[in-house]
């Protein structure tokens, strides 16, 4: 494996240097199986995540035009990672996608594709984020005012 395509792949997932190289030997070089490679590693870190405490959290607001406004509660286990460039992030990304199609439930926004990118769905981009900062992240609430 050459140091540019695991350089490639740590940029493009967030993977330690480790689990990328690994990943792209197992998927015998191809960028793709070994992202999918590593995708499939986090959900299951994911998993081993998910009864932690998300005690620490952040709002974040978004405004539509000034007629769509959006309040999200993000959570993680610490403040640390509540300020991380992925939680915020990940935050932004939730108040677009809330704004765009709505929802009732945190459950059912999750389960929504992501309108940037409809092969995945939200709860793809919080899994994303958990194996990249190594902690529990969870949208706790979230609310829509549209005029």
């Amino acid at each position: 494996m050459s140091l540019d395509a695991i350089q490639k792949l740590r940029e493009e997932t967030g993977a330690g240097v480790m689990d990328a190289k690994k990943a792209l030997d197992e998927a015998g070089g191809d960028a793709a199986k070994a992202m999918e490679i590593l995708r499939a590693k986090g959900v299951e870190k994911a998993a081993k995540r998910a009864d932690r405490e998300a005690g620490a959290g952040f709002v974040y607001g978004y405004v539509h035009n000034e007629r769509i406004g959006v309040l999200v509660d993000l959570r993680a286990e610490t403040d640390f990672v509540v300020r991380s460039e992925p939680f915020r992030e990940l935050a932004k990304e939730l108040g677009l996608q809330i704004a765009a199609i709505g929802g009732e439930t945190v459950e059912e926004v999750l389960a929504q594709p992501y309108v940037k990118d409809p092969s995945r769905t939200m709860q793809d981009l919080v899994q994303d984020v958990i194996r990249r900062v190594g902690e529990n992240v969870k949208l706790n609430a979230f609310s829509r005012l549209e005029l």
